[in-house]
């Protein structure tokens, strides 16, 4: 129980905050929040890291509502139908949702359009301890172009598709393309590996930094497009590139990084393990008229180890990855290449504390590290630390 209230402490404005799993902080300013984004990023380079840098400054998002412009919901049976909402923290248990202050409206009015659509044609959600049902997920992005909405289903069989498409056509008219993803398996990865465009647009496209990029359902983008420009902005500056240069970035996704550094680079070099984000990135490369940029399709840490065998000299290296961070053979391959420079962005500041350790003993000193909050009201925040020889 409180005891004496924190003047940073201020009402939660969410009706279920503190149940669904989306949010931390919406009991807290704004600024606190930044605050303690800032200590956590300083601690895990301090403490984990080794290294004895100042608290870093925090890039704060001008919006901390509706942000987002991506939502996978969840479904599940209720009361009076099929509910959409998010799970609850550390656990499988739906917690329903009447719109949502992170996702935009349209994101949420086209959840609730799909749930009428699975209403009327008795679709059952998705029940993982049976493995039966239909409905996994609800999946939408949004973009340039519009909302681009993504069905994660078990199995590729969907009753009234002509319904779906008119329902949730009228619910959001800036509805660009409609993909039913097939996801067969037990677990909690949400995509399948098997797609096939419904109607309308199979990718959503989208501009960042002066590019066009299209995007799969299943490509990697940021979900905060204001807070991805400054980001990629800040790892851009503190990578000092030259067109003498070739800049190799691993965990590439679409080419976002790495077509942003195109321009300055005389050469980029782009790898990523999900083959249909690499055909993305060779795709976005060609419509932005592109012309010295590659993408190599593998692990992030095998696939560098074989550029370094095959002779590639990297001057600059971009790491983006999962919040995992580096594996071994990454880290090795970072260390046989041995660039003046290493770039890393980071979403989880304990592995980053842990991955610079490791590069500290292979010869890298920290020369500064950033922070720009992508998230607001979570936990979560994005950092960028330049490591040097």
């Amino acid at each position: 129980k409180i005891l004496e209230s924190s003047p940073y402490r201020v009402e939660a404005d969410c009706p279920v905050f503190g149940k669904c799993g989306g949010c931390d902080f919406r009991h807290l300013t704004y600024e606190e929040e930044l605050w303690l984004k800032a200590r956590r990023v300083h601690d895990a380079m301090t403490r984990i890291g080794g290294f004895d840098l100042p608290v870093p400054d925090v890039t704060g998002s001008p919006d901390i509502e509706g942000y987002r412009n991506k939502a996978q919901f969840p479904v599940g049976p209720g009361q009076n139908g099929m509910n959409y909402g998010f799970f609850r923290s550390r656990s499988h248990q739906l917690i329903p949702l009447e719109g949502c202050k992170l996702q935009s409206e349209e994101a949420c009015a086209l959840a609730e359009a799909v749930c009428r659509w699975a209403d009327q044609c008795k679709v059952k959600p998705y029940d993982e301890t049976a493995h039966s049902g239909l409905l996994r997920h609800i999946y939408v992005r949004q973009g340039r172009a519009g909302l681009h909405l993504t069905l994660v289903v078990l199995r590729d069989k969907l009753p009234r598709e002509d319904l779906l498409v008119d329902i949730c056509r009228k619910a959001v008219p800036a509805l660009c393309g409609i993909v039913v993803n097939v996801n067969p398996d037990r677990g909690n990865r949400v995509l399948g590996l098997a797609c096939r465009t419904l109607w309308g647009d199979e990718r959503l496209e989208d501009d960042l930094m002066g590019n066009t990029f299209r995007l799969s359902p299943r490509s990697f983008y940021q979900v905060n497009h204001h807070q991805a420009q400054r980001l990629y902005e800040a790892a851009i500056s503190q990578a000092e590139i030259t067109k003498a240069d070739t800049v190799l970035d691993l965990y590439c996704g679409v080419g976002t990084i790495t077509l942003c550094m195109a321009r300055a680079a005389g050469k980029v070099i782009g790898v990523e393990v999900v083959e249909q984000a690499v055909a993305d990135a060779w795709d976005n490369a060609g419509c932005n008229g592109i012309e010295n940029a590659e993408f190599f399709c593998g692990d992030a840490g095998q696939a560098a180890l074989e550029l370094e065998k095959n002779g590639v000299k990297a001057d600059v290296v971009v790491v983006d990855p999962p919040r995992k961070g580096l594996n071994a053979d990454t880290i090795e391959a970072l260390a046989r290449f041995a660039p003046r420079r290493i770039v890393y962005v980071s979403c989880d500041p304990a592995t980053l504390g842990r991955d610079v350790a490791l590069l500290k003993e292979r010869g890298y000193t920290v020369k500064n590290a950033l922070a720009c909050d992508l998230f607001p009201r979570t936990v979560h925040v994005e950092s960028i630390v330049c490591l040097t020889k």
